[in-house]
């Protein structure tokens, strides 16, 4: 079967087929274009310290701001994603990103870019909550969320490699004209999708939400993000603190960002076929020895590796996870609030890392926070892998 349809299926659009490869592309661009400064949040951290001047401390904050209020979007899109149209809500949300960073590059102000950060995270998040039920409605959940994974470190990496260079030459102009560039494609993807109708049933056996199963597994989703993202936020501080070279920083980290494809490539091709428990298993304990290995991150070599080993690793958990959380429901709803939780660990993050930061701890302090918080999230992610393994469950 083809992966287009044969007949436009909406106002004189050929659609892709709903669960076709090229489908699940484009909702990973759609979902991407919400949260895409995440994928670059060390250059655009770096960028607000380098070219405008701001301490660690308030470029965290403003990445924090940005992504607490993906949060909050996130937590909207819950109550909406059922009964609200979502195509015209995402024409709505992308455009509202785009105007946003565009006018983001004309602010010096840390105070006035943590309030309009707050207001693109609002937007971005609420267009994230919209595309993760869009989704979770799809035939390849698993899949398709690889996709987006895949997508969010194929380009993040080459964003980190490039912008930082940029910075010290055009200040923070590049980061949000990358930004708005991501979302005009989104943009002009959109069309093609289909409709994308909430589905009649569960998605889960027994007809009923098994919420402990469901709360471990969004629990793990926020430690989890938290935990890497705090230290991916400040990862091209901590090469230079160590001592490395701006430029090899930038480049380890975009060539390892590029390594990290692995692990969502891994969810593509092998999807639930082992069950997701062994594949979780494997990847929280790479994930736990490639943090560890930062400690060493004055050897180059060591600081390549780590990159490239968390980075495969957090492709392939998240995937996993956000496909276990799209289970709980058919028509998208748990899928949206694992989105809100996914934002508030990525929030979380730099937040608090910034807040260690400033009180002294180091950077060597912050990658126990890391170790600490990753080991937790070990914990809580195996037990209802274990369980929907167990049930056999088509997502």
């Amino acid at each position: 079967m083809s992966d287009v349809q044969t007949a436009p299926a909406r106002e004189g659009f050929p659609t892709a087929r709903p669960d076709g490869f090229p489908a699940s592309i484009m909702l990973s661009f759609l979902a991407t274009a919400g949260l895409f400064y995440v994928n670059i949040m060390a250059a655009i951290v770096d960028g607000l310290v380098s070219g405008l001047g701001l301490s660690d401390s308030a470029a965290g904050d403003i990445g924090a701001a940005n992504i607490y209020g993906a949060a909050f979007g996130a937590l909207i899109a819950v109550f909406f994603v059922k009964n609200v149209p979502w195509r015209p809500l995402a024409v709505i949300c992308l455009l509202g990103l785009i105007a946003i960073d565009l006018g983001s590059i004309f602010i010096t102000s840390a105070e006035v870019l943590i309030l309009v950060r707050l207001a693109h995270g609002i937007t971005g998040g609420l267009l994230v909550g919209v595309s993760y039920a869009v989704i979770a409605r799809s035939g390849k959940v698993d899949r398709t969320f690889g996709v987006l994974l895949f997508v969010q470190f194929g380009l993040g990496g080459l964003g980190v490699m490039v912008l930082p260079r940029l910075v010290p030459i055009y200040g923070t102009a590049p980061l949000f004209l990358a930004l708005a560039l991501f979302s005009a494609a989104a943009l002009a993807m959109l069309p093609f999708l289909d409709r994308y109708p909430p589905k009649k049933k569960l998605a889960i056996k027994h007809g009923g939400v098994a919420w402990t199963p469901l709360l471990m597994t969004l629990a793990a989703i926020f430690i989890f993000q938290a935990a890497n993202m705090g230290l991916l936020a400040y990862i091209i501080r901590l090469g230079i603190d160590y001592g490395l070279e701006r430029n090899y920083v930038s480049t380890a980290l975009g060539l390892a960002t590029w390594v990290a494809l692995a692990g969502p490539g891994v969810v593509i091709v092998v999807g639930k076929k082992y069950g997701r428990f062994p594949v979780l298993f494997a990847g929280m304990g790479l994930t736990l020895a490639g943090t560890a290995m930062f400690h060493l991150s004055a050897h180059p070599a060591a600081y390549m590796l780590a990159n490239c080993g968390t980075g495969i690793t957090w492709g392939a958990v998240m995937a996993y996870l956000l496909a276990m959380a799209s289970q709980f429901d058919g028509a998208g709803r748990t899928a949206a609030a694992a989105g809100f939780v996914s934002k508030l660990g990525l929030a979380s993050g730099p937040f608090a890392a910034g807040k260690l930061l400033a009180a002294g701890y180091g950077f060597s302090g912050l990658i126990n926070a890391a170790l600490i918080g990753l080991a937790l999230s070990t914990i809580v992610t195996l037990l209802p892998a274990r369980r929907l393994d167990r049930e056999k469950t088509d997502g």
